[in-house]
Order: structure tokens, then C-alpha cells, then sequence
């Protein structure tokens, strides 16, 4: 595709704006160079990202304000004016007032995104504390999306030497037993499977399988989980339907010996048992991806970070891979897409 006839529209999200998301959305799009390969669409305020300009004396001066998004502009960055109240962004503090911010950039943006206006969303970091208000009940991004979005979502974390989904993710750790059945993790693995060969143009996808207790249960002494779900879950799949599905693998051997470099993908049982090892190998460089839906959304792979928020020392590295990711996906879709088109013709 040539970029410079028809550009990737990129929505983006403010994520927390006492966060570093507009100082990482404002450190990417400094780079003029990469406006050559996509078009960003902020959906927030040229006020906001004038107030980031100067408290962190970052110097862009493409900002486009735009009221809807047929004022779009290639080689500009895009700013959509959400909010029409007259707001002094350096009196918001953290808690639930600022929190409404995020969640209205979140809906216009999903809403341009479902409706065909943007390509692909990159959702800057939000605290899920202040998002937690009476009109949003969702715990964060993912969960919201999969009640908007048509598919079933499925949390992957993506790097070029590691990719990791997760069968459950944000419930407390005492939950995870409960939560884990042979189906939810057979629709995992499925899910996770499609979104490798769709997404990643991988034609016959290997995928790692962790258990959930310390050294995979022990044959039952420490726990019985592998034994009664993941390895029917298993099973199921590799025997009956022909996937390249393994495990299930003690976590700390598995990656202590590197031996997920054997695999196109792995999937942990629970939210720190695969974030851990994944921030560990590629912090700064990993994306979150919600595969499995309609459509394509990432997210750095990092949080707010109040600490350091507004000191313009944050790393935009992550929220860079996010976006080009979200362009890479974009592309192997279509290009898939075509091939299935292809084949049926021939039929």
C-alpha cells in the first residue's frame, strides 16, 4: 500500500490526562518523518495539547483542531475538540472529575472506530480507579470494547520475540481458579490461533500452553487445574482439530530456559503470570493488542505513571510500536482477507 495515496487514519485515546499519554502522543508526532506513514486523529482538545506543549516545552507545531472528522488532513496532527466546557487543564485533579476525560475520549473514539471515520485506535494509559464511575462500569479498555465491538476480545501482548494472551486477566488472583473451565480455555486458544494467522500472517501457528499451579501441578500434589482443564483443553484441540498446541509448561522453567523462543505464542492462565515475564523481556518495546475483535486497537504497554507524569522524561518508545503495530495488523488483515477472496474465486 502506498501511504502517501491513502493513509492509515490512527484514532488515538487521551488515556488519563494527568497521565504521560498526551506528552507520549506529542514526543511520537514531534517526528515529522512519521507522518508520512500514517494520519493521527486525537480525540481530546487543542487545549490540552497546548498546555503539555508548554509545561513540557515540547515543540510541535502541526496541530490541527478540527470539529468533525471530515476536516481530516493528511501530514497534520489531528486534534478532535470533545470537550465544549472551557477547562483549566492545570487545576484537574487525579480523581473521579478527571476521570470522565478519558472515558469521553474513549466513546468518540470507539464510536469513529466502529463506524469506519478512523482505521485503527491506540489507547493511551488510564487509571481504572477514577474510570470506575457510575456511567462506565467497565473494569478498563478491553472489557469495554468487547461490549461495543463485534468478535470475542482476547488480551495479547506483543513483541517480535514474544507474544503472550491471557485466559483471564483482570479479577484478583483468588478468582482465577473458579474462572479457569476447559471451554474458556479452548475459546482462548482458538481465539488466539486465528488472530496469529490473521494478524501475523503466521500460516501454521505453535502456541505454548503454561499451567496455572507452581511446576504445572506436579502431577496433581500441587494443585489440580492442569490435570482437570488445560490439558483437556488441550487435548480437544491438538487431537481432534489439528492445532500445534502445547503444555502445559511450568512457568519459570519455560522462560528461565528460553524455550518460549520455540513458540509463535504463549498463553498464561492469569494476568501477572504472563505480564511479569513479558514486561521483564521487553519493556519499552511491548504492545497491548485486544485480538479477537472486528477491529484492530493496541495500547502501550505501560500504565499512567503519575511519578513521573509531566516531567517530560517519559519514554515514548512503547506508544510508537503501538501505533505501528496497529498499522502492521491493519495490513496483514486486508492482505488476508484478499488471499481468502482469492481462493473462493477460484472455487
Amino acid at each position: 500500500m502506498n501511504y502517501r495515496k491513502k493513509k492509515i487514519k490512527v484514532g488515538i485515546s487521551t488515556g488519563d490526562i494527568n497521565g504521560i499519554g498526551i506528552e507520549i502522543f506529542l514526543k511520537v508526532c514531534r517526528k515529522k518523518k512519521l507522518l508520512d506513514f500514517f494520519t493521527p486523529v486525537l480525540f481530546g482538545s487543542t487545549k490540552l495539547c497546548s498546555y503539555y506543549k508548554k509545561i513540557l516545552n515540547i515543540e510541535v507545531n502541526n496541530i490541527l483542531g478540527i470539529k468533525n472528522l471530515k476536516e481530516i488532513i493528511d501530514y497534520k496532527i489531528n486534534v478532535l475538540n470533545i470537550w465544549k466546557e472551557d477547562i483549566r487543564f492545570d487545576l484537574i485533579k487525579i480523581n473521579h472529575e478527571s476521570g470522565k476525560y478519558p472515558i469521553s475520549s474513549l466513546k468518540k473514539a470507539t464510536k469513529a472506530l466502529k463506524d469506519g471515520k478512523i482505521d485503527v485506535l491506540v489507547t493511551a494509559p488510564v487509571n481504572k480507579k477514577w474510570m470506575n464511575i457510575k456511567e462506565f462500569y467497565f473494569l478498563g479498555h478491553t472489557e469495554y470494547l468487547q461490549n461495543i465491538l463485534d468478535g470475542e476480545s482476547l488480551m495479547l501482548m506483543i513483541h517480535e520475540t514474544l507474544k503472550i494472551a491471557l485466559v483471564t486477566h483482570h479479577i484478583p488472583l483468588k478468582n482465577v481458579s473458579s474462572e479457569l473451565t476447559i471451554k474458556k480455555i479452548v475459546k482462548s486458544i482458538k481465539i488466539l490461533h486465528q488472530s496469529l494467522k490473521i494478524d501475523f500472517s503466521i500460516e501454521k501457528p505453535k502456541i505454548a500452553i503454561l499451567g496455572c499451579n507452581p511446576h504445572s501441578g506436579e502431577n496433581g500434589l500441587l494443585g489440580e487445574e492442569e490435570k482437570t482443564k488445560i490439558k483437556p483443553a488441550i487435548n480437544i484441540l491438538f487431537q481432534d482439530q489439528g492445532i500445534l498446541v502445547f503444555g502445559p509448561y511450568s512457568p519459570d522453567g519455560f522462560f528461565g530456559n528460553n524455550s518460549y523462543k520455540n513458540f509463535d505464542a504463549v498463553l498464561a492462565m492469569y494476568h501477572d503470570q504472563g505480564l511479569i515475564p513479558f514486561k521483564t523481556l521487553t519493556f519499552n518495546e511491548g504492545v497491548n493488542f485486544t485480538a479477537g475483535l472486528s477491529h484492530i486497537r493496541t495500547s502501550p504497554d505501560h500504565g499512567v505513571a503519575y511519578d513521573i507524569a509531566k516531567k517530560g522524561i517519559a519514554n515514548e518508545n512503547s506508544f510508537k510500536e503501538a501505533i505501528f503495530n496497529a498499522i502492521k495488523i491493519f495490513k496483514n488483515r486486508k492482505e488476508y482477507m484478499k488471499i481468502i477472496s482469492s481462493k473462493s474465486r477460484l472455487l
